[in-house]
């Protein structure tokens, strides 16, 4: 029956299983809370979209720390993981008792922090178990999970507001699916990869303290900076024996080996051109995938003909959405191998600038609102399915074994900028006039020339490195 997924670690299904329970909460509440907090609580859309921006400000403090916590020897990829679950539901049990901004700002910030925690502990767990195309295929199949999940969550939040109208309760059960991802990682996932301490870097390191350092060196605080980052090796935390073998040597906090180690390793991802203009367009991307979970929900009930969509066929459209997305997921993943990652990202920016477009028309058009909405849904869902696996392939790909979980770090940044930028940015035009609303589907789509520019560049830089 299921002959047509990739085979794949057994240790990669379970995630994906975790996640698919995780995602079934996170559909009860993804669209719905923006209808509840600005109709219910009486928020308005900008105090909505700078609460939900709020969450990218602990995000991306989470992303660093996940990062260095995925690639610790003292942690590792699963304590990173029930860390984040665990933070994640408190969040979702916050924002159930919401009934101020306050309030809300709170749950976002637990929740934006427990987030990013997740994503580059989750995303080092499939790399580590994956190589080549199955890498990708890997990626996909996580995210058909998330999607099924989804859509699933989506449908039956609908029918539970439409039966009872209790919106709490949705966050509520999204509580509850986290304490299942964590009970599925904690029963059912092994550490996939724990660093090897490098004895040798620490010995150059204590060498190099009790000496002041050598001349041209730039002693203790030297950062490494000529190394290559695809050859610099794993300079992992050692034993407190190891690093301080006599309290008369021990260094203060800023410039402890254990500190120097993790800042080398982010100063050598930072130095792969590569990464960073990967950055730049992710930042861009994650911008647009913002805007269907924050921004269109309002312009549907709102901006749509007179009187706006009603709740049950917003929740059918983004049902919608979701199913398309579950069913395109791994034809588009097989689909687009014969494409270098940021090829098929064009692709996908392509399909972005196509969907915005459509709820452009959405809003503006005499009648067949309800057609152009399905229509532009069913874009934005082509366009997810082309952009996430290609996406966390590619940093996969480049990423140094040793860096993994700092390459991964650093690409999950890019999702709390972008949900930094897009719902406040959203959130600010849906305040505005008509005119404004509508334009700023037009703007999106006019982004698109600088993304598919940013992706050639891209594209040539890894031909020349390879």
């Amino acid at each position: 029956m299921f002959s047509w997924l990739p085979q794949l670690n057994p240790q990669v299904r379970m995630l994906a299983l975790g996640r698919f329970l995780s995602e079934i909460g996170t559909g009860f509440t993804l669209f719905y809370a923006p209808i509840f907090f600005v109709n219910q609580v009486g928020l308005s859309a900008t105090e909505l979209g700078l609460a939900l921006g709020s969450a990218s400000i602990p995000g991306i403090a989470g992303r660093i720390l996940g990062g260095l916590f995925s690639d610790s020897p003292k942690w590792g990829r699963r304590p990173t993981l029930l860390l984040s679950s665990a933070i994640s539901a408190v969040a979702s049990l916050v924002l159930a008792i919401t009934v101020n901004f306050s309030t809300l700002v709170l749950g976002n910030l637990l929740s934006g922090f427990g987030s990013g925690l997740y994503w580059p502990a989750t995303e080092a767990v499939i790399a580590d178990l994956t190589e080549g195309e199955q890498r990708r295929e890997a990626y996909a199949v996580t995210r058909l999970a998330d999607n099924l999940g989804l859509v699933i969550g989506v449908v039956l939040g609908g029918a539970l507001i439409g039966s009872s109208g209790t919106y709490r309760l949705l966050f509520i059960i999204d509580a509850i699916s986290f304490v299942a991802f964590f009970a599925v990682v904690y029963l059912a996932i092994q550490e996939p990869y724990r660093p090897s301490p490098c004895r040798e870097e620490t010995k150059g390191i204590q060498e190099e303290t009790r000496g002041g350092g050598e001349a041209g060196t730039g002693g203790v605080f030297s950062m490494g900076m000529g190394t290559p980052p695809e050859k610099l090796t794993n300079q992992s935390e050692q034993t407190n024996a190891e690093l301080d073998p006599s309290p008369a040597l021990r260094l203060p906090f800023f410039a402890s080996p254990r500190l120097l180690n993790s800042m080398q390793s982010w100063a050598a991802a930072l130095r792969d051109r590569r990464l960073v203009v990967f950055f730049l367009v992710n930042v861009i991307f994650t911008t647009y995938v913002s805007q269907i979970q924050s921004t269109l929900p309002l312009y549907f009930s709102k901006f749509v003909s007179t009187t706006g969509f009603s709740t049950p066929i917003i929740s059918a459209l983004f049902s919608w959405q979701m199913i398309v997305a579950i069913l395109g997921l791994i034809p588009a993943s097989r689909a687009l191998r014969r494409f270098s990652h940021p090829q098929a990202l064009c692709v996908s920016a392509l399909l972005w600038a196509m969907g915005f477009i459509l709820i452009w028309v959405t809003g503006v058009a005499a009648k067949g609102h309800l057609a152009w909405a399905i229509l532009g849904m069913g874009s934005f869902a082509v366009a997810t399915v082309s952009y996430t696996p290609s996406a966390s392939a590619l940093v996969a790909d480049i990423a140094p074994v040793d860096l993994r979980g700092v390459y991964l770090s650093i690409n999950s940044l890019c999702w709390a900028a972008g949900y930094a930028i897009g719902p406040t940015l959203g959130g600010y035009a849906m305040d505005q006039n008509r005119s404004i609303v509508y334009g700023f589907w037009l703007f999106l789509a006019l982004s698109v020339i600088v993304t598919i520019g940013i992706l050639q560049y891209l594209d040539r830089i890894l031909l020349n490195h390879n």
